[in-house]
């Protein structure tokens, strides 16, 4: 995402880069405490992967835990009810955002600061140097409890 570019004045700078298919997907996470929890991989995620995240999320957080997220249609599919089916619904409660209201979601903080701040002008040549530059923009995001806290309160949440 351009953010700013430095060229002569009447002169826009102009990329070319090759199109291909080939792309990173990311899952997050944020906490009121500013912890932060990512993975990316190079496909699109599915059920099973949103599963494995929240499994993650439930041993890296203690007690019972409250998972705000859109009405994505992964979020609802059949892996995840039977998740919860099996047990997680004892510490894991999951709650629909309206449709349409990404202001309502903290994590939309988090992708706006590393598209708009951590990862602004950077251009990858490929989806590996794509994926190491997002985890550098993640290990610095980290080191900023008090922006990522932030990221609630601008969601309307109260700390």
């Amino acid at each position: 995402m351009a953010v700013r570019t430095y060229a002569p004045v009447g002169q826009t700078p102009v990329l070319r880069v090759p199109l291909t298919r080939d792309h990173v997907s990311a899952i997050g996470a944020i906490t009121p405490e500013g912890r932060l929890f990512m993975q990316s991989q190079s496909r699109s995620y599915k059920g099973e992967d949103v599963v494995s995240f929240l499994k993650h999320l439930l041993r890296h957080i203690p007690g019972k835990l409250l998972v705000i997220w859109d009405g994505s249609s992964i979020h609802r599919c059949q892996a995840v009810k039977d998740f919860l089916a099996q047990g997680a619904a004892a510490r894991l409660h999951l709650e629909r955002l309206p449709a349409y209201a990404p202001e309502f979601n903290p994590q939309e903080g988090v992708w706006n600061l590393l598209k708009r701040r951590e990862l602004k002008n950077v251009c990858c040549k490929d989806p590996t140097e794509l994926s190491s530059a997002l985890l550098l923009a993640l290990a610095r995001l980290r080191h900023r409890k008090q922006t990522l806290r932030h990221c609630f309160v601008h969601a309307g949440y109260s700390l």
